[in-house]
């Protein structure tokens, strides 16, 4: 018999760039600019950014990692809601509702992202998926410093 577990965790993440809220959200919801710092060594990333769209980002890690995205939720520079399902070697590990909020912050932005998460069968621990995220938005900044 198959040991079955669920993990649910959530996590907020912030971070503030110096860039306007309309150039950080351009950044997420540009294909070619999210690539560069969401996506990069993927070549086979595909992004359709409209409500109904959906994203798909693959990886090699140990087992082939693919995360596809649907997003349920825009604002145009204020709100993107979406949900995303990852599977490691064909498995599903994950099931997550995303909430990206950007604000004004002087003449910056303010990023508060929000992700609540389902863990399956311990194949991925919401501790990776934080500081991966963390390390994605800190990518995002970098990018958005370059323009």
């Amino acid at each position: 018999m198959t040991d079955h577990s669920v993990k649910h965790s959530t996590f907020t993440l912030e971070r503030t760039y110096a860039a306007s809220p309309a150039a950080v959200f351009a950044a997420w919801s540009d294909r070619d600019t999210k690539a560069k710092w969401f996506a990069a060594e993927d070549g086979r990333y595909t992004l359709d950014f409209r409500v109904g769209g959906t994203e798909a980002v693959h990886g090699r890690v140990e087992a082939d990692l693919v995360a596809r995205s649907e997003y349920h939720d825009i604002v145009p520079n204020e709100r993107i809601v979406y949900t995303t399902a990852l599977f490691a070697g064909g498995v599903l590990s994950t099931v997550s509702l995303t909430t990206v909020r950007f604000a004004p912050d002087g003449d910056g932005t303010r990023l508060v992202l929000t992700e609540q998460g389902t863990f399956l069968d311990g194949r991925e621990q919401p501790e990776w998926r934080e500081q991966g995220t963390g390390d994605w938005l800190d990518a995002l900044g970098r990018q958005v410093a370059q323009r």
